[in-house]
């Protein structure tokens, strides 16, 4: 059955009639060209599809569009407003300065991620990365150099 749903996606105010039952992934990739979350396992379990609703983490690849419903979500896209520019939010930039990103396919949902761990709490641990981090699945082995970017995003924010 279609529905109208309205929510903030990036920033921006979008309207969609579309079955609410469908998955917000399929929604941003299909109807909305933003491809950084991506399909992997499709049940929620590996992170790649991360996005970030209303300051939480959020597996797309699980969740119905209709509850993102007057929502605001943020994608990997959405996180750099000035990327074009060449500026990067701090997350990204720590995870390219670090070495944190290898294939790349699981980095957009390891971001938003932690990017909604530092939301919640600006002054994380490494302890709290790594438990936080837990359930984002990488495959390239670069683990070590995602924690110490998370921790490095930490403290840039600490500085300013």
């Amino acid at each position: 059955m279609t529905e109208t749903i309205r929510f903030k996606l990036n920033g921006q105010p979008v309207t969609l009639d579309t079955d609410g039952d469908r998955k917000l992934l399929w929604v941003l990739r299909t109807d909305f060209g933003l491809t950084g979350a991506k399909y992997s396992c499709g049940i929620g379990v590996c992170g790649a599809c991360t996005v970030v609703v209303d300051d939480k983490a959020v597996r797309s690849c699980h969740t119905a569009v209709r509850d993102v419903k007057d929502k605001d979500v943020l994608t990997i896209e959405g996180l750099a407003p000035d990327a074009a520019s060449g500026k990067l939010h701090p997350l990204q930039q720590a995870f390219a300065d670090l070495g944190a990103v290898q294939c790349g396919f699981c980095t957009p949902g390891m971001i938003m991620t932690a990017y909604a761990l530092l939301k919640k709490n600006p002054d994380v641990t490494r302890e709290q990365v790594i438990a936080g981090m837990e359930n984002n699945i990488c495959r390239c082995g670069a683990h070590q150099r995602i924690v110490q970017a998370i921790e490095s995003a930490a403290g840039a924010g600490k500085r300013g």
